[in-house]
C-alpha cells in the first residue's frame, strides 16, 4: 500500500519506520520541507515530500500534527485527492499544554470532527491513545494474548476497515469505536487513553467514558502552558 504521512513528529517517525518494515511504500512531509527529512528517510527508508505530495500520493494519508496547527494546513490541501482516499487523524487537543483554547472543541465538537471541519474531508480517529514508543515496539502477534487493542472511529466503513487492517499488521488489536461523533470516546482522560488495554478492556473502556472534559483537558485562561507546566 502506498501511505502518506503529514507530520514527523513521534507518532508520524514511528509509523513511517513500521508501515516501511511491512513494506508499504511511505511518502512523508512536515511543514519544513522535505529538505529537513533526510534523517527519517535514511532511517526508514520513506521518501520526502512536500505536503501536498503526502496528501496525493497515497492510498491512505495519515494527518498526525499538533492540533491547533491543522487550521495552517493549506485550505486546498485536499483539493482534487480522490474521495476513496482515506485521511486518518491521529491528533489530540492538548489545550493546556499545548494546544491553548478551541472553543468549538471545548464547546463538545469531538477532536477529530473538528479536524474534519478543516480539511474539509471525511476522516477516521486512531492511532491516537498510544504512546509512540510502544505504537513502535509493543506490536505482537495475533496469537499473543498480551496483545493491544487499538480504537478507530469513522464514518465510513470501507475506510475504517483498511484502517484496522493497519493496524492488525502492526500487531495490535482493531477495535470499532463507533463514529466520528463517537470518537470522543477515545480522546484524552478517557479510561482507554494511554492504558494499553486488550480487546475486551478497549471495549469496556469505551463504554465507560464519560463525554464531559476533565480539568486536566479542558483550556483555563491561561492557557497554554508546556507538557512540564500546563496552565
Amino acid at each position: 500500500m502506498k501511505i502518506g504521512i503529514i507530520g514527523a513528529g513521534n507518532i508520524g517517525h514511528t509509523l513511517a519506520k513500521r508501515f516501511r518494515e511491512l513494506d508499504h511504500e511511505v511518502l512523508i512531509a512536515n511543514s519544513r520541507g522535505p529538505q529537513t527529512l533526510s534523517a527519517i528517510e535514511n532511517e526508514t527508508g520513506a521518501v520526502a515530500v512536500t505536503a501536498a505530495e503526502a496528501a496525493r500520493g497515497g492510498e491512505v494519508v495519515i494527518v498526525t500534527i499538533p492540533q491547533a496547527r491543522v487550521a495552517d494546513l493549506p485550505s486546498d490541501l485536499f483539493d482534487g485527492v480522490p474521495a476513496d482516499t482515506v485521511v486518518v487523524d491521529t491528533g489530540n487537543y492538548y489545550p493546556r499544554q499545548r494546544d491553548g483554547r478551541i472553543d468549538a472543541i471545548e464547546d463538545g465538537v469531538p477532536e477529530s470532527q473538528w479536524v474534519a471541519d478543516r480539511l474539509g474531508r471525511p476522516v477516521i480517529k486512531a492511532f491516537n491513545n498510544i504512546y509512540a514508543e510502544h505504537l513502535g515496539k509493543h506490536g505482537r502477534p495475533s496469537t499473543d494474548d498480551r496483545r493491544i487493542a487499538l480504537p478507530v472511529a469513522g464514518d465510513d466503513p470501507n475506510a475504517k476497515a483498511k484502517v484496522l487492517r493497519l493496524v492488525g499488521e502492526l500487531g495490535f488489536d482493531g477495535v470499532d469505536a463507533g463514529t466520528l461523533a463517537e470518537s470522543w470516546r477515545q480522546q484524552p482522560g478517557t479510561p482507554v487513553y494511554t492504558t494499553d488495554r486488550d480487546l475486551e478492556g478497549v471495549r469496556q473502556g469505551l463504554l465507560d467514558a464519560r463525554r464531559e472534559r476533565t480539568p486536566e483537558w479542558t483550556a483555563t485562561a491561561h492557557s497554554p502552558g508546556t507538557f512540564e507546566t500546563p496552565r
